[in-house]
């Protein structure tokens, strides 16, 4: 299970309630097509790796263009409830002028086309 964000505003999940932290989860059907159609989604953006691909978890590394930063996102599916739960956060810094809920939003975007 991941983790809800602490208390940098360079981080959002949908398992934090508070507005400036929370992202809606996505919903699936199938937990097999799911995770296909999520990682799918992940090979296609520029600069991501996958780095655990695990059961119900996976992790994923994007690195930025410019200096070279590392965020963490990461994917949770609950089964019981057909969401999977997300987080993306900074490694490193305070303030991410809202980029991990930028990349939350592209995945979603991608996920929900098809991958």
């Amino acid at each position: 299970m991941i983790e809800p964000c602490k208390t940098k505003p360079n981080c959002v999940s949908s398992l934090n309630h508070e507005k400036r932290y929370h992202v809606a989860p996505l919903r699936y059907d199938s937990f097999e097509m799911a995770k296909d159609r999520l990682l799918d989604t992940l090979k296609s953006i520029q600069r991501a790796r996958i780095v655990v691909n695990h059961g119900n978890y996976i992790r994923a590394e994007f690195t930025s263009f410019i200096f070279r930063f590392i965020d963490d996102v990461e994917f949770y599916f609950d089964d019981n409830q057909k969401l999977i739960h997300l987080k993306s956060a900074s490694r490193i810094g305070y303030s991410d002028l809202g980029a991990n809920r930028r990349r939350i939003e592209k995945i979603r975007g991608k996920f929900l086309e098809g991958g």
